[in-house]
């Protein structure tokens, strides 16, 4: 990961990438956590901690079983107190590794302390628990590749771009010497060989461009799923929608995306005051969580997936099973996922969440995809009375 600390106040993070296919290896991993994440975190006040309250927004893809594995973008608050985490919807073909580029930004509200979240430019969430954004080396944008059991992953290259926005609201790259670089795996080379390794690339000049980076594994990664045609993408788009330009926005998602807040009409001034900009992305009524999905998990399944995501006890983990289908079909397509067919795990036991730290919060709840696995929203701790 690189870690950028601008100097200034910030009030916006911005990160693109493409959705790369990101292969596992088809064996019998037990209830081990084997996941990818490739994430743009923002800490909007770490004068306290550098372990302070941030958003982080990103790719992940989870090893579900032997031969199947969830895919996607969400989202994340984390706080001293607790966290919340949820899955993204909204876009084009979100769930899907086909090369398309994506962005991933947060901005701070106009007033008050909290931060909206925006995927492909549209909002898709905001926080509750943030601090007050102060001057100085007080806030810290990040970038970069999590990943957990290595030697099951393969990760063909990405390019991560990123950008901060500051007081002024001016979207700009940081200055190469405030960015810190963390890599905790070795380079890969002639004696540090895959799967265990990284290969790592910052592209800098004077400021921060590209941070390249990929954990390749020793067999040849799947071939890539083919990507979707342009044209046929934005046949049907209006000209314009919430005063941009859709044409040169998809146009510029293709082949610019990390210059699009400042050549496609209408973009900047959408971002910063409607937020729902990209025609494209809006989520389509009664979508399906994982089009084409037809893998049905059972309770030990996620009783076991839950316990190791959260290091609880599997004893401790409560879970509910999905609604029937028939009860699902008599409810209205409500706009908040609540018609959804999940799997529903509670417990109290202490849990660090999702967090990497070694803190400590009371209980989690969680729901799971009953056909994928896939975790579609939890809160740990206090964040929990606020989700």
């Amino acid at each position: 990961m690189t870690c950028s600390q601008p100097g200034e106040p910030m009030i916006g993070g911005f990160a693109t990438w493409r959705n790369i296919p990101i292969t596992f290896d088809q064996v019998d991993t037990g209830s081990a956590t084997v996941q990818v994440a490739n994430y743009l975190r923002v800490s909007p006040n770490t004068s306290i901690s550098p372990l302070a309250p941030n958003i982080e927004i990103g790719l992940y893809a989870e090893k579900t079983g032997k031969t199947t594995h969830t895919y996607g973008p969400r989202w994340s608050e984390l706080t001293t107190s607790g966290g919340r985490t949820q899955a993204i919807k909204a876009g084009v073909n979100p769930t899907k590794p086909d090369k398309r580029n994506h962005t991933y930004m947060t901005v701070r509200q106009d007033s008050g302390n909290q931060w909206d979240v925006l995927y492909d430019f549209n909002k898709v969430g905001s926080t509750t628990k943030q601090l007050k954004v102060l001057g100085g080396n007080t806030n810290r944008i990040d970038v970069g590749l999590e990943v957990t059991g290595p030697q099951y992953i393969n990760v063909p290259s990405l390019a991560n771009r990123m950008q901060f926005m500051t007081g002024n609201k001016v979207w700009q790259q940081v200055a190469t010497a405030n960015v810190a670089k963390s890599v905790t795996l070795p380079v890969c080379s002639a004696s540090h060989k895959p799967p265990n390794c990284f290969t790592t690339k910052l592209t800098d000049n004077s400021k921060f461009t590209q941070w390249t980076l990929s954990k390749p594994r020793r067999q040849a990664a799947a071939p890539a799923a083919a990507t979707q045609s342009r044209d046929a993408a934005v046949a049907d788009l209006p000209a314009t929608f919430n005063g941009v330009d859709q044409q040169a926005l998809q146009a510029c998602l293709e082949n610019d995306p990390d210059n699009c807040l400042g050549t496609v009409p209408g973009l900047s001034e959408c971002v910063a005051t409607i937020r729902i900009c990209n025609a494209a992305a809006l989520p389509s009524a009664g979508e399906a969580e994982d089009a084409g999905a037809d893998v049905d998990v059972s309770a030990a399944d996620i009783r076991a997936r839950a316990a190791a995501a959260f290091d609880v006890p599997g004893d401790s983990v409560t879970v509910e099973p999905p609604v029937a289908p028939a009860v699902l079909k008599k409810r209205s397509n409500a706009a908040d996922g609540s018609g959804d067919t999940a799997w529903k795990v509670t417990s109290t036991s202490p849990t660090p969440g999702l967090q990497r730290t070694d803190r400590r919060f009371d209980g989690f709840t969680a729901r799971y995809s009953a056909h994928t696995g896939a975790l579609l929203e939890a809160c740990w701790g206090d964040l929990c009375d606020a989700s």
